[in-house]
Parts: structure tokens; sequence; C-alpha cells
């Protein structure tokens, strides 16, 4: 008995041994790695610093939205503590220790920034009291920081030399007799400002004799931009003593206008007008039919003499386009290119061919003929709801259309939920606001009126708060009536 339990005791001993040299293993193994961790370094990067693409930038609004300047950084330093580090840029004049700085929260993870010329020019301007046509020392400073206590900010700085420009106007307009609408500052006509360049304006269209210059904001008849020594050059006005010479159209026609305010360059050139004054339609689907001696005419759009429009009612049948009224039947017309009706072609009056375009269904069109290119477009009447009432808003956009009757054109529908607030009805989608709309006439709500695009009235219908819910509204065009019925 005695031996047995010798014999048990020895047994646990061994089995208590590798625990027991595991431990010893242990410790000597923390021991020895706590020496290796004194010994090591550990890297903590180098703190920011800051470059800038060009030392010395000439600004031009030539170039207005090309880059002009582009400022670097790098990520810097977070001391080895793993925090993240954000990033703050500052702008100033050389010399003014950063006092008046213009400055940019970067946020994390940004390490540049640039500036188009248009961007830096207006900064360096109206925020930092440069003047235009200027040279100026700018300092830049980059200051990153660490989130985490005790870690002191980096800082880096950099220099350039930027030459500023005084910018020009971004809007011209047309004004003079010989313009579309005369010696009126209020609707001086708009030239097209060049993508490519924003101090270059075009104009394309009709121009009468007699005499023009530039505004550069409508009702405002200084500053203009007049002319110079010549012909093809401008002069800047700002003030009634001095000169205010004219450059003068000695025949109306179609003109091509390009200038450019900080060249003060212009060539004003005469083009290749249409061949026509005045076309006309007719077919079974016009209101005269094929009475070619009382043939619809169209209207030459004063703006574009290329251009020539016809809107009303139109049947089901067919038209074509004549350029006189002729009644023997011989004379030049257009007609649709047989395998595009988007296309019009002038067929010589007696040779073979007689091509029509197809009206299938009763409606309101506008139709608009350009003989610069020979197109046409042939745009039925639609009718649609904006406003705070509606499904759809003010997003003229996206306003929502109403139903057109398929048997009666002019009478329009909308069936659906209606808010709490006004509401009136565009002619089209155009998000310029300048289009037709029907709106309430003010001394009848069941009426209504064709607003003209760009007239001062604006009246439109009101659901009343508590009202709102489920309606049908029927609109009658032609009778400029309108039904607004709650569900």
């Amino acid at each position: 008995m005695q031996t047995k339990n010798i014999d048990s005791n020895w047994k646990k001993s061994l089995y208590r041994l590798p625990f027991f040299l595991l431990a010893i293993l242990m410790a000597w193994s923390v021991e020895s790695c706590s020496d290796d961790y004194d010994e090591v370094e550990i890297a903590m990067g180098e703190p920011v610093s800051l470059s800038v693409s060009n030392s010395e930038v000439t600004l031009t609004q030539k170039q207005a939205d090309s880059e002009a300047i582009k400022f670097i950084w790098t990520t810097g330093t977070n001391m080895g503590t793993g925090s993240s580090i954000s990033y703050t840029l500052e702008i100033d004049r050389a010399g003014n220790d950063f006092a008046s700085a213009i400055s940019y929260n970067m946020g994390k993870g940004i390490y540049q920034k640039s500036f188009t010329h248009k961007e830096l020019n207006t900064m360096l301007m109206n925020q930092l009291g440069v003047s235009g046509n200027t040279d100026a020392e700018i300092e830049v400073r980059i200051t990153a920081s660490v989130a985490a206590e005790g870690v002191e900010a980096q800082q880096a700085t950099s220099t350039l030399i930027a030459f500023t420009y005084k910018p020009v106007s971004e809007t011209l307009y047309l004004i003079g007799d010989a313009t579309p609408n005369g010696w009126s500052a209020d609707e001086a006509t708009p030239l097209t400002q060049k993508a490519s360049d924003p101090t270059s304006f075009t104009y394309s269209g009709a121009l009468s004799a007699g005499e023009l210059k530039f505004i550069t904001e409508q009702g405002q008849f200084m500053p203009s931009y007049n002319k110079g020594a010549d012909d093809n050059t401008l002069v800047f006005r700002t003030e009634d003593t001095q000169p205010d010479d004219k450059f003068l159209i000695e025949e109306g026609g179609i003109y091509a206008i390009e200038l450019n305010l900080v060249d003060l360059t212009i060539s004003i050139e005469k083009q290749e007008g249409p061949a026509y004054e005045v076309l006309y339609m007719v077919g079974d689907a016009t209101p005269n039919g094929w009475d070619i001696a009382n043939a619809v005419e169209m209207t030459q759009n004063p703006d574009n003499l290329f251009q020539f429009t016809w809107e009303g009612v139109l049947t089901t049948g067919e038209f074509k386009i004549p350029v006189n009224r002729n009644s023997d039947w011989g004379q030049d017309m257009f007609m649709p290119e047989p395998d595009d009706p988007t296309k019009a072609f002038l067929h010589e009056g007696g040779t073979d061919g007689d091509y029509k375009w197809v009206i299938e269904s009763e409606n309101y069109y506008y139709i608009t003929l350009d003989l610069s290119d020979n197109s046409i477009s042939i745009e039925p009447f639609n009718l649609y709801m904006v406003g705070s009432a509606g499904p759809s808003g003010w997003d003229i956009g996206n306003a929502t259309e109403l139903t057109q009757d398929p048997d009666n054109w002019y009478i329009f529908t909308y069936e659906g939920p209606m808010n709490a607030g006004e509401f009136k009805f565009p002619v089209n989608q155009n998000s310029d606001w300048g289009q037709d709309m029907y709106m309430r006439d003010p001394s009848d709500a069941t009426k209504m009126y064709r607003h003209i695009g760009g007239e001062d009235d604006d009246n439109k219908w009101t659901i009343p708060a508590g009202e709102e819910g489920d309606y049908i509204l029927t609109l009658n065009v032609q009778d400029l009536t309108i039904d607004i019925q709650k569900q």
C-alpha cells in the first residue's frame, strides 16, 4: 500500500513538470521581448511639407475655367499615435503673417487643392484686396492637426507670384436702330458668350440698316462698348463725356458678329440670306385646304430670317409648302425627304415627285421650317401643370403632363391628388420659365387666358388649406374654361 502511494505521487509530479517548464519559458520570453522592444525605434514619418505647381502664374479671363494653380502637401506625421490627421490651407498676401488669410478646411485624406484662373483671381481681388492687372506675392500655409492630445500641429509654407486681371463683363447686349429691339435698353438683344473663351461673344441674326453698339447690362446704357478707331476696334465707354461712336449697318440682312472684350476687337460680316421672304402651307390638313390661292402664310422670324413658323389647328390629312400662291401649281415647293420627314427639300416645279407631310390626328401644332439646314419640326400642342398644389411642385422640368382627349384636341384633363397651394398650366417643360401658360382669369376662376411668355402677369389657381385631396381638372383651351372638381 505504501509503495502504491509513492508511485502515485511520483506520477502526479511528472504531470506537473511540463506546466512548470512552460511557465519558465514564458517568463524568459517576456523578458527577452521586453529587452528587444527597448531597442526598436518606431518611424515617426516626416513633418508636413507644401509645394506649389507654379511659382509664378499669370491669370487670364480667357482661361477662366482652366486650372491656374495647384497646392500639394504631404501626409505629415501623427507621431506614432495612430490618430488621424486633418488639414487646413490658408492663403494671404506675403508679409501679412496670415492675419487676414482665406482659410480652407480640407478635412482628412485630402492632399491637394487647385484653383481655376477665375477662382484665384476673384479671391485675390475680392477677399485679399489685390487690384486688377497687378502682380502680388502670395503666401500659402498648410497646417496638419493630429487628433491626439499633446501632439503639436505641423505647418509648412510656400510662396508664389500671381498677376491678376481686371474682369470684363460676362454678359453683353446689342442696342441700336439696326438691332431687333431698337434703342430699348430694357429689351436689348443678348449676345452668346463663347464656351471656349468667356471674353468673346457672338451674334448671328437679322440686322436692319442703322447703327448699333453694345451694353453690358439690360436696362443700363452705361458702360458700353462703342466703335473705336476703325470698324474692327472696340472702345470701352464709361462716361457721357466720352465719344459715343457707333457701328453702321448700311444694308439690312443676316449678319454674324464676333467680338472680344479683352482684345477690344470686333468683326461684323454680312451673311448670305435665305432665298425667300415668305412661304405658305397648302393641303387638306391646313385651314384653307388645297385652295393654293389662299394658302396659309408662314411667319418669317425677324431674329433669324432662315426660320419660318406657323401655329394653329391642323386636321387629319397632308400638307406641303409652296413658295408662292400661284394657282397653276407649277411653282417650287418644299416637301419632305422621302426617307426622313424631319428634313425638307426644294422640289422644282413641274418635275416628278409629290411628297407631303402627313398629319395623323387633329391637334394644335407648332411648325418651324429652318432653311439654314432644311430641317422642319412639327410639334403637337401639349399642356402641363406646375405649382405647389401639383404632384411635381415647382419643378417645371418635370411638370405633370395633362391627358389630351383623343377626339377633341382642345380638351385636357388631370385626375389625381392635389395639395394645398397654387398651380398653373405651361405649354412645355422648358426650365427658362419664358413659355406661354394658361392662367386664371382674375375676374372668374372658372375661366382662363393664355399668358404670353415674358409678360409680367402671374395669376394662379389655389387649393385652400384643408381642401387637399383627389381632384379632376378639365380644361378647354378653345373656350378658355376650366372645371375643378374635388372627388
